[in-house]
């Protein structure tokens, strides 16, 4: 019986900065390296032995990825970085401090745009490769996207749109490996796991803007053969003492 496991990426330097991160390529913080150690072991004593797994292709999913493996031992599963995981597009939100952003549109506006499944933020005026915020250059919207489709990036995304084009993935790459009996590990954002929660536990479009994604958390799905979902875990760092 296969076991899927979603982690978000452990806290990302922008995340420590109170700043919304989305596609703009950052790093973790030393905060969550540690967090993304604390999840492999976290799941040292569920006795599984990943087939096959899965990050987006920014920096703060393929470390967390890296370390989770590292800590279990299991540095050889093959992995697979897809833009379908990556974090919503934040649209003009991007990069902007959150404090900021609440005290220039307000926080139910702000809110909205951060939550609401079909409300798009304003988009941004184009697409960079690079970002420059506090004197300090990020990566964009740089190589890793050379073969994809000027059209399909994004210049703003809400719940609705990300759940689009993480659905594809699920269906053809994650219920694939599922369907074989493989037990598979996924690191992405907190919106792309949304995305997958939805479609996963077959949650409405009200449902998935009410989940809260934690930083570094492993959320275990444990599946009958036939796919059916028979159990649904969090582990937390409580539990493990």
């Amino acid at each position: 019986m296969p076991t899927l496991v979603l982690i978000r990426h452990g806290q990302s330097e922008w995340n420590k900065k109170n700043r919304f991160n989305g596609w703009i390529d950052t790093k973790l913080s030393d905060t969550g390296k540690q967090q993304a150690i604390l999840a492999g072991q976290l799941l040292q004593d569920q006795g599984l032995t990943f087939h096959r797994a899965y990050s987006s292709v920014l920096t703060r999913t393929i470390m967390t990825i890296n370390r989770v493996l590292e800590t279990l031992g299991q540095t050889y599963v093959p992995q697979e970085k897809t833009w379908r995981l990556n974090e919503r597009h934040y649209g003009i939100l991007q990069g902007e401090n959150k404090e900021a952003m609440r005290a220039k549109y307000g926080a139910d506006q702000v809110q909205t745009w951060r939550r609401s499944y079909r409300v798009l933020p304003p988009e941004v005026a184009a697409i960079e490769p690079t970002v420059t915020i506090d004197g300090r250059r990020y990566p964009a919207f740089d190589a890793r996207y050379q073969n994809l489709p000027f059209a399909d990036l994004p210049k703003s995304e809400n719940i609705h749109t990300t759940e689009q084009r993480v659905q594809p993935f699920y269906e053809e790459k994650l219920l694939s490996e599922l369907r074989r009996g493989h037990d598979v590990l996924v690191v992405a954002h907190g919106t792309s796991i949304r995305a997958l929660t939805k479609l996963i536990e077959g949650l409405t479009p009200e449902e998935v803007t009410k989940v809260e994604i934690p930083n570094g958390q492993p959320i275990l799905y444990d599946f009958s053969n036939d796919l059916t979902m028979k159990q649904k875990t969090v582990l937390t760092a409580d539990a493990k003492d």
